[in-house]
């Protein structure tokens, strides 16, 4: 065995990561060993530069790496078996029921910090753990980040690349594995590194064109990049698809696929060195504790009419006094969010993302890579432009929260443009996701609370206009819960409300209790998880079940409704009320009536409901 110590023999742990990377693919018959082969030149002569202790991932000190091209995951898996982070056995699992080595690479792996696999988002999550380090850390540790060529058409990571140089992460460097193909041929510029170095150069980065395959001028461009100058670096490499395997070096028609004759690229690779790398030690940095104690949250007085986004503001300002973790991100709208009080009164913790609402969750990603609880808002209708961050957040097991304000018709004369009513059905769709809606200020202070301790996604829907407070300061509002708010034997029909629906059912019920209807109303602030059962009993004790929502009919509260009955099996009758179709511009109260879903519309739903099911019976 070659011992590989701080300076190794680049040459040999490059042949090494490709014939590990070969290895790997055609043992599973699968993944994309060309996509790797291009870039193992760079992962070797950053190998000797990269600072970090395999035994401790989570050190403060280490340097942080993210393959944004996250199909050439066979790469980083040899270059941890190089490191002794993983052995050959584990290795040849690659891609494998149960291992950790999937065809993209995940936080399953304790050396690896965001999941990736969606294009594009790579340097994104790195400008969230570059501001972490260096910002809220003071660690002198770097994040590196390979990307592809192809993936610099995804607008995220120009806006990634904006965010970096405004906030001047010189501890930032991204390298560009330009082997020149894509999927299905060329990418847009054709391997031009001049290209994406003007481009880099006019968002304010220090851009650096090298081949890619030459280790010695590797080595020189990663020296000029760590000499930190208040600008991130971009290190282009001009590389070669499929480089030191044969007749796929260079040729399109390769991607996604293993070696048709792998035992030839073996062959030509030569017999293993077993090259292994000791890495340089994590920079010296002092462990912090961080304070998580207990928030005093903000008391509302019930029967006083306050905006849910207001108590979200104020609750977060609670949590950042009681708890240093908490870090607050929003994309230009914190004085219509109230995300700005958090920024007043913890402005360290505190990160304007603009409106980039791509960059805002991939920044609270990174953060939450590094131990961080981070909190991003905007309102409703432009969280779900960063629908696949989310995604993604949660396929890496990631904990971020993402609050929607002004959701629903409460924007009222701005129009459904700016009417966030597909929400819910994105963000309960994610796998894992909490999807919370609060209908007054107490509610909405002790759900963000909650929120700060909810592994996974979150998602929090706040609404413009005040609504009353009718929950008492201190009121317990556990996740997957729900309250029952009114309830009698003689219940003929069950409303549920989120939000500001709640408010609307409670009125319906006193319109139909002067008509001689009783009615149960319950208010279902916990959308996903659901309360099934306070539901299904619910639905068994009356004989109509009526959800109204501030949302489209598909996929929102209704929906999460019906599969609850449905799979109960229950025969109750169910009414959904929503949005029926894109609103107009018009005073919220206008529109909610439009929509039936005000007090009167609610009690004549009801009414005409139960006449049907009673006319059906006879």
């Amino acid at each position: 065995m070659t011992t590989v110590e701080v300076l190794p023999d680049l040459a040999e742990l490059a042949r090494q990561l490709r014939i590990d990377l070969v290895r790997a693919t055609a043992r599973a018959g699968a993944g994309h060993p060309t996509s790797g082969a291009s870039a193992a030149d760079v992962m070797a002569v950053l190998s000797s530069r990269f600072r970090y202790d395999v035994t401790d991932p989570a050190h403060p000190g280490n340097d942080r790496f993210i393959l944004s091209k996250g199909h050439a995951s066979t790469l980083l898996y040899a270059w941890l078996k190089a490191m002794g982070a993983i052995d050959d056995d584990e290795l040849l699992t690659y891609g494998q029921p149960g291992s950790r080595l999937e065809g993209h690479p995940r936080p399953v792996l304790p050396w690896v910090d965001v999941a990736t696999g969606s294009l594009g988002q790579g340097v994104a999550a790195g400008v969230g753990l570059a501001l972490a380090l260096a910002r809220l850390e003071a660690s002198p540790a770097r994040v590196f980040v390979l990307c592809g060529d192809s993936e610099l058409a995804e607008g995220s990571v120009w806006e990634a690349f904006e965010h970096a140089a405004h906030y001047r992460l010189d501890n930032l460097v991204v390298i560009v594995d330009a082997n020149r193909l894509g999927q299905r041929g060329p990418t847009m510029v054709d391997g031009d590194t001049a290209v994406y170095a003007r481009r880099a150069e006019a968002f304010g980065w220090r851009a650096v064109e090298v081949d890619g395959h030459d280790l010695a001028a590797l080595d020189q461009a990663f020296g000029e990049a760590l000499s930190p100058d208040g600008r991130p670096v971009a290190i282009l490499a001009r590389t070669e698809k499929g480089h030191g395997l044969g007749s796929v070096a260079g040729a399109n028609g390769y991607h996604g696929r293993p070696l048709a004759d792998p035992d030839a690229a073996l062959t030509l690779l030569g017999n293993s060195p077993n090259a292994r790398i000791v890495p340089p030690p994590p920079g010296a940095v002092t462990r912090v504790t961080r304070r998580i104690g207990a928030p005093t949250l903000p008391r509302y007085e019930p029967g006083s009419v306050v905006p849910t986004r207001l108590a979200y503001g104020q609750t977060l300002v609670a949590l950042g006094d009681a708890r240093d973790d908490i870090v607050v991100l929003d994309a230009e709208t914190n004085n219509s969010t109230y995300a700005e009080l958090f920024a007043v009164a913890h402005p360290d913790r505190y990160f304007e993302m603009f409106i980039a609402e791509q960059q805002m969750l991939a920044a609270a990603v990174g953060f939450a890579a590094r131990g961080f609880t981070p909190f991003a808002s905007t309102f409703a209708a432009f969280t779900t432009r960063a629908f696949e961050f989310a995604r993604m957040a949660a396929i890496g097991r990631t904990a971020v929260r993402l609050c929607g304000s002004h959701a629903g018709l409460s924007v009222g004369e701005s129009g459904p443009s700016g009417m966030g009513l597909e929400d819910i059905a994105c963000f309960r769709a994610v796998a894992g996701s909490t999807v919370l809606q609060p209908c007054d200020a107490n509610q909405t202070a002790a759900l963000v609370a909650a929120a700060a301790d909810i592994a996974g996604f979150t998602y929090l829907r706040t609404t413009r206009g005040g609504t009353p407070v009718i929950y008492a300061p201190g009121e317990v509002f556990p996740i997957g819960g729900s309250k029952v708010l009114a309830a009698g034997p003689a219940d003929a029909v069950t409303l549920v409300g989120s939000g500001v629906t709640v408010h609307a059912a409670l009125a319906a019920r006193d319109i139909l209790a002067r008509t001689g209807v009783a009615a149960r109303v319950v208010d279902c602030y916990s959308i996903k998880p659901i309360d099934a059962a306070t539901l299904t009993r619910a639905a068994s004790e009356t004989r109509l079940v009526v959800t109204v929502e501030d949302h489209y009919r598909e996929g929102g509260l209704g929906s999460a409704v019906a599969d609850v009955l449905a799979t109960a099996g229950s025969a109750t009758p169910l009414r959904i009320l929503a949005v029926p179709e894109v609103p107009t511009s018009g005073p919220a109260a206008a529109l909610t009536a439009w929509a039936g879903l005000d007090a009167a519309g609610i009690a004549a739903a009801v009414v005409a409901s139960l006449a049907a099911a009673e006319q059906t019976v006879s």
